[in-house]
């Protein structure tokens, strides 16, 4: 057998050199680089692998080792996870700063190596620096934190673990069914052992997107409630967008007439003004899809995971002869709030149900006309709300006025173009946004909204531009997500990666302060006014200036119409331009939405507590259990 004798860092970063993937019929490189930051955990070993080949294997260097990650995780979402990154930390804090990217990409089922470096496999010089020891169990690390938010987890303790564990760590990242982040804890002295790997190891791979197909029994099943339907809706999931089937489904949409609606991840499948379209679902939905949801009789659900913004924690079906038909490529999702479950790729599946749901060239059968125009007359009142909630109000150009998060997202949608991708994820943004927001490309709607992760908007704004390098990526960002994880901006400015990052500060967590109102609450600890300071008070951000300093051109605009110019002179730009403006932390879009379960205590001695408390009783009541 043919061999070659390498360290075990220099073996990894050689195998994943030799990974690709089709898109588009193109052969491209899986890994569209490694992330690192480097310590005395990995400097020594998969440092100087990476070295090697910097000129064939881009190293990209963060600031911090959370942003790195995030900024991974939205390279593989804005790739339709068809490609993916490596992020490499030192041992300790550096490590596990990466855990939050972890539970996000966990949660999102999105693909991200992640490549920690560990203590020594010999322990012959334990403890080391940063080493954080267990007196009960020595084979334990930091890295073990990793194991309940990674797909597939190892330690690699021998240099010829990597022969089985790396392929493995990579199928389970492609396989639509397992997606999620793979880690690989990289013990620093194993990095640097050598073995003599078989030349079979570096054979070049192609990888094919998976499509497994629905079995005949859940088809024909299917087939049977569609066509008993009155009142069928298609929920639309970000599975749709993974599978590559936004195609397959508007068409699948047009051919039966069923109107549909869209989760956060979903969003995009369709255009906003397309006829069947009818917006966001659940919590943070329209009125038009959430009182057709309430109604239908048969809710077709295409690649989601049905989490509790969607299905208004269990309360938004409430037609007590409705049928949920989910369709997942996922088992576990499938069968989630006792749907009858279709299991298989969105793009095959909605194939092969229209193939059977057709004769010839014409459906057999399409959603009753009364039912459609019903639900297009419940859009019509929503969109127009919609275009109330957006439009320009008439202090535009009043410096006193404090702008709500409706009216920014109002002037940043219209200056936007087909070729804009919005980024986002936390705080209250995501709902106004989910509701408000219109784009007419697949490509256009990204936020993160399965982790709600606070930080991700600017590290993934980064990933996204990294991805889709032709796109104008505008991140829009609150002031507490900001101050959490800002320091991918210098990244940005470093490596000419251009993003338009609009700040809306409310002077603190503005979102939380009006759900802890909401439950009865006293404002506490969520506005900077509500918190625990000195005298003078909390000192006022100056975010241009912050972000100025870190390299990007900013200013600071003080009314809408300043907003709109401001746009503008970003759009000119050719580095990342940040727009900080002061907003107005109370209101919030209040037509559509859904109840949430968010629970009240039982014992309070505030009133308002009791009350909400009481009220929280009888809107749980609405749940199935």
């Amino acid at each position: 057998m043919e061999t070659l004798r390498l360290t075990m860092a220099q073996a990894l970063v050689k195998h994943l050199q030799m990974q690709f993937t089709l898109v588009d019929g193109e052969e491209v490189p899986l890994f569209g680089g490694a992330w690192a930051i480097f310590g005395h955990g990995n400097v020594a070993g998969i440092g100087e692998a990476l070295a090697q080949v910097k000129n064939e294997f881009t190293t990209f260097r963060a600031h911090n080792e959370q942003g790195m990650g995030l900024a991974a995780c939205a390279y593989a979402k804005q790739h339709r996870r068809q490609r993916i990154m490596a992020c490499t930390s030192s041992i300790g804090p550096g490590a596990i700063n990466m855990v939050t990217a972890a539970g996000l990409a966990m949660a999102n089922r999105l693909p991200v190596l992640f490549l920690p470096g560990d203590v020594f496999a010999t322990r012959a010089p334990d403890p080391v620096l940063q080493q954080v020891e267990h007196f009960n169990d020595p084979t334990m690390s930091v890295n073990d934190c990793f194991r309940p938010v990674s797909r597939y987890f190892d330690r690699i303790n021998r240099p010829e673990q990597l022969i089985t564990s790396l392929p493995a760590a990579i199928n389970t990242m492609l396989d639509p069914i397992t997606c999620g982040p793979a880690t690989l804890a990289l013990p620093q002295d194993v990095q640097t052992m050598a073995f003599d790997f078989p030349v079979s190891f570096f054979t070049k791979r192609v990888h094919k997107l998976r499509r497994n197909r629905t079995d005949l029994n859940q088809l024909t099943a299917a087939v049977e409630a569609i066509k008993q339907a009155k009142k069928p809706l298609i929920l639309l999931g970000g599975g749709v967008h993974y599978s590559l089937a936004v195609a397959e489904a508007k068409a699948f949409i047009e051919l039966f007439q069923i109107p549909a609606c869209e989760t956060q991840a979903g969003k995009g499948v369709l255009s906003w003004d397309h006829s069947l379209n009818i917006g966001a679902v659940g919590v943070t939905g329209s009125s038009a899809a959430n009182g057709a949801a309430q109604e239908a009789d048969l809710i077709i659900a295409i690649g989601t995971r049905l989490q509790d913004f969607t299905s208004a924690s269990r309360t938004l079906f409430t037609n007590p002869e409705h049928t949920l038909l989910s369709i997942n490529v996922t088992p576990f999702d499938a069968e989630k709030h006792n749907a009858m479950p279709l299991v298989g790729d969105a793009k095959s599946t909605l194939k092969e149900l229209a193939g059977v749901l057709t004769n010839s060239t014409v459906p057999s059968w399409k959603a009753p006309s009364v039912w459609v125009k019903q639900v297009q007359t419940l859009n019509r009142q929503w969109l127009a709300a919609v275009d109330n909630a957006i439009a320009l109000p008439e202090q535009a150009s009043d410096v006193n006025y404090l702008p709500t998060d409706a009216n920014v997202i109002g002037v940043v949608n219209r200056f936007a173009s087909a070729n804009t991708t919005i980024v986002q994820a936390a705080g209250g943004l995501p709902g106004e946004l989910h509701k408000l927001w219109r784009t007419s490309s697949d490509l256009g709607y990204h936020v993160e909204y399965g982790f709600s992760c606070m930080g991700y908007e600017l590290a993934g704004g980064l990933g996204v531009k990294m991805a889709t390098p032709e796109r104008d990526v505008i991140v829009m960002v609150g002031d507490g997500s900001y101050l959490m994880l800002n320091s991918e901006i210098a990244t940005s400015v470093m490596l000419g990666l251009k993003m338009t990052v609009v700040v809306l500060d409310n002077r603190g967590y503005a979102c939380i302060n009006r759900l802890q109102q909401a439950c009865g609450g006293e404002p506490f600890n969520n506005l900077l006014d509500n918190c625990h300071t000195v005298e003078a008070g909390a000192p006022k951000t100056d975010f241009a200036a912050h972000a100025k300093a870190l390299g990007a051109e900013s200013e600071q605009v003080n009314c809408l119409a300043g907003l709109e110019a401001a746009l503008a002179r970003a759009k000119a730009s050719k580095q990342t331009y940040v727009i900080a403006m002061d907003t107005d932390p109370m209101p919030s879009t209040q037509d559509g939405g859904a109840w949430w379960d968010v629970a009240v205590p039982e014992v309070s001695i505030r009133d308002e507590v009791v009350q909400a408390e009481r009220q929280y009783k009888v809107s749980k009541q609405q749940q199935p259990y």
